[in-house]
């Protein structure tokens, strides 16, 4: 994305035409909205030397289509207009943040972005893995495979823990040995960055034994949670990408001033409290950060455990770095009382804070948007998870592939007549991200 003056007629191309639409419905949801906005733009290309007419074009030659095909061992494309689908949200974002610049005093800002731009940007973990040299040699685990599983019914699902323990008493239950169970957790969890998972036969021949009944029971028993992938989504139809509500009354807001800076980033002179742990928080405040923010990463004592996620480049995960490089730091354990009072303390000098913790972990480390607000009521507390409130009050785990699967991706992405299955690249989690950063935006503006 890149912000400019001097904007003069534009005829986009007819293929970012899903992208204009996508950044249109985001800014007709966003409050106070102007007549007209800042000009903004979408085109193929942009300052990327590559021919990215449209969707096919740009999957290929950005590298979205080898990412998404890993699993299976040959490039793939993404059936929907995922990269539409960013860059729309991208276009968006720019648009409200050169609005924000405007009201602060800031010169007149025009936003262009790119199919190519967006596409780029879901990469960013991949392409630092990629091109990362540890000094070992160390690349991503070789093999293909996908982790969806077939049942003795043949019912196709997604299984998700982030606990080894349970990982190891569901397999038990399905009759895997200990040590066969435990070659399988490595690359099921390193799936999130490698966007392979290739898992022990004997673990997908142990589903293939079991009815789905079955296997929805081992999970339930150990805390696993199951998914049967399906061709309809079981999400609530018109699911909105945000809900905005106010704060307590705090009287007028400030206005920050605008750097005297005529070249400063439209959010120059704002400070973002990001307490966000994998992609989905982190993407939100590299966002925020790449459009001028101050942003503070609150990581636990000793640091983010994903910083020695290989490959390792200056004693960092490149994958941690590509999300979170340019962050300040600050570490506190925020199941202590000194911890929370560091957060507090920070947020009251503070613009946004935002996170993406589990449903009910705000009000269980007492961190909630009310505790917030009582510290500093003009605060934007912004907050995601995998599911919210959609799923009911206790959802399944929140990670991107059962996201996938029960918003309807996980058949959307795939070609018609072939079985669904969820991209091991993680499109809801860069796509979620993106949507919590044009949230904060709106709040802003709000």
């Amino acid at each position: 994305m890149s912000l400019y003056q001097e904007a003069g007629p534009r005829t986009a191309p007819a293929a970012t035409r899903t992208a204009r639409a996508v950044a249109g419905r985001l800014l007709d949801r966003t409050p106070g909205a102007p007549a007209p906005w800042p000009r903004w733009d979408v085109d193929g290309a942009g300052p990327v030397g590559i021919d990215a007419g449209d969707e096919r074009a740009v999957q290929a030659a950005c590298g979205v289509m080898q990412v998404h095909g890993r699993a299976t061992g040959a490039p793939v494309p993404l059936a929907a207009d995922y990269v539409s689908t960013v860059t729309g949200v991208l276009a968006a974002q720019g648009a409200t943040a050169a609005l924000l610049a405007r009201r602060r005093g800031h010169p007149p800002l025009r936003t262009r972005t790119s199919l190519a731009q967006g596409a780029l940007l879901t990469l960013t973990q991949y392409l630092a893995a990629a091109t990362a040299d540890d000094g070992t040699g160390a690349r991503d685990a070789a093999g293909t495979g996908l982790a969806t599983l077939t049942t003795a019914d043949a019912a196709r699902v997604e299984i998700e823990t982030l606990d080894p323990a349970a990982w190891a008493g569901f397999w038990h239950r399905l009759g895997v040995p200990p040590r066969t169970a435990g070659r399988g957790w490595l690359p099921f969890q390193t799936r999130f960055g490698t966007a392979v998972c290739p898992l022990p036969p004997e673990l997908r021949a142990a589903v293939r034994a079991h009815p789905l009944e079955a296997v929805r029971r081992a999970g339930a028993e150990h805390g696993v949670s199951v998914a049967a992938i399906g061709e309809a989504t079981t999400a609530p139809p018109g699911l909105a990408p945000w809900t905005l509500a106010p704060g307590p009354p705090a009287g007028p807001p400030p206005c920050p001033p605008a750097p005297t800076d005529p070249d400063a980033l439209p959010l120059a002179g704002l400070r973002v409290v990001e307490s966000a742990r994998r992609v989905q928080g982190p993407v939100a405040g590299h966002v925020l950060r790449l459009l001028g923010a101050e942003v503070v990463r609150v990581e636990p004592p000793g640091g983010d455990p994903m910083r020695g996620l290989p490959p390792v480049a200056g004693g960092c995960s490149v994958r941690f770095s590509a999300l979170n490089h340019g962050k300040a730091v600050t570490e506190a354990d925020l199941t202590t009382r000194p911890g929370r009072d560091a957060v507090r303390e920070l947020v009251s000098r503070a613009d946004i804070f935002l996170h993406n913790w589990a449903p009910g972990k705000d009000g269980a480390l007492r961190l909630d948007a009310d505790a917030l607000h009582a510290v500093n009521p003009r605060l934007v507390y912004a907050s995601a998870s995998g599911f919210g409130t959609a799923l009911g009050p206790v959802p399944p785990i929140g990670t991107d592939y059962l996201a996938q699967v029960h918003g309807g991706l996980a058949a959307a992405l795939r070609p018609a007549g072939e079985p669904p299955a969820p991209s091991l690249m993680t499109v809801t989690d860069v796509l979620g991200g993106l949507v919590l950063a044009q949230a904060v935006l709106a709040g802003l503006l709000a």
